[in-house]
């Protein structure tokens, strides 16, 4: 192989090193945002004043209905109107965390989980790209970012695992690897319980002294665990939806010894995964019966599939940080409903 290395004759010398002074200078007087500009791969990574929203819209019967285009679309913020700067339709590819609890308590149905795994890479386009990443106490990722779901359906095959369930942690892990993924849609589709080992023990503490289940679920407040709020920023900032997959071991009304504590802790675990898909613009799916499972794995591919992709840049940069803004969108065909996030907290 021959390396092409341009160099300056010795008679020139002076010659290159002025020029290459001109061009550094060129280079650090620059502003950041023509950099943002000139590649549109990197605008999301730069310029994080921007808020990206994956919006769902369907009928009135709950048909997706997906030939919609960008001028269909308007969005407000706390009741203002926004100007849209990018738009993607409901066909352009995802960039996919599938999340996998491979904790104890989820030993007893392995095959079924990964039969409806599989069933989940089935539905995919073929140019979205998803990496497998299976959690207990350590976080693994099995298969890094691939278009080739063959190779993603083999590392589902050979995972295995027990121990304890550390979510929030495998959670802000996949939201590092979709950091990478550049302004591509994004999102999370992680199979759980949900009962987080830590936050678990902390609810346990806060509940401790109830008598009854009312004053146990009383006592905790999942909206405000730093673990979750923590991944719901990261989220917001990267416009990454969120799927939570519920487990049926995690129901609390299915508990065989339900005292309040009990009741206290796995309560605030659902509220927790309800508050990353409402939060996220996803949806929370309760899996009531293991042999559902590859049915409400297929309904989210399909649900990912009908989602466009919405960019704003937020008008009220006078807002004070750690404000809510509401977030509101309409499409130009009344008889539609629009589905995306709420709102976020300013930045």
């Amino acid at each position: 192989m021959t390396n092409f290395r341009p160099r300056c004759a010795p008679h020139s010398l002076k010659s290159c090193c002025a020029i290459l002074v001109i061009i550094l200078a060129c280079v650090l007087l620059t502003p950041a945002s023509a950099s943002a500009q000139d590649d549109p791969g990197e605008v999301l990574k730069v310029n994080t004043s921007l808020v990206q929203l994956n919006v769902g819209v369907v009928d009135k019967q709950g048909r997706a209905i997906t030939n919609l285009s960008r001028g269909d679309f308007s969005v407000y913020e706390d009741d203002v109107l926004q100007p849209i700067t990018n738009f993607e339709p409901s066909a352009a590819p995802f960039s996919l965390v599938l999340l996998l609890d491979m904790s104890g308590s989820t030993q007893s149905f392995r095959p079924t989980l990964k039969t409806s795994a599989y069933r989940f890479l089935d539905a995919l386009s073929p140019n979205d790209r998803v990496a497998v990443v299976t959690f207990n106490e350590k976080v693994d990722t099995r298969v890094k970012f691939t278009t080739d779901f063959q190779k993603a359906a083999k590392a589902i095959e050979y995972a295995e695992g027990k121990g304890e369930t550390y979510l929030y942690k495998a959670l802000d892990y996949a939201l590092e690897m979709l950091a990478q993924e550049g302004s591509r849609r994004k999102a999370i589709v992680v199979l759980t319980d949900g009962v987080d080992t830590q936050l678990r023990a902390s609810d346990r503490s806060s509940a401790a002294s109830a008598r009854t289940n009312e004053e146990a679920t009383a006592s905790v407040k999942p909206d405000e665990s730093g673990p979750l709020r923590a991944v719901l920023a990261s989220a917001d900032r990267q416009g990454v939806t969120i799927y939570p997959l519920a487990l049926p071991s995690g129901d609390p009304k299915r508990l065989s010894f339900p005292v309040p504590v009990q009741i206290a802790v796995y309560t605030a675990a659902r509220a927790r995964m309800q508050a990353l898909a409402d939060r996220t613009g996803g949806r929370l799916n309760e899996i009531r019966r293991l042999e559902d499972m590859g049915r409400i794995y297929a309904e989210v591919a399909a649900d990912l599939r009908t989602l466009y992709t919405v960019v704003y840049r937020p008008t009220n940069t006078g807002a004070p940080a750690g404000r809510w803004r509401e977030i509101r969108i309409e499409v130009s065909r009344p008889e539609l409903i629009a589905r995306t996030k709420p709102g976020y907290y300013g930045r």
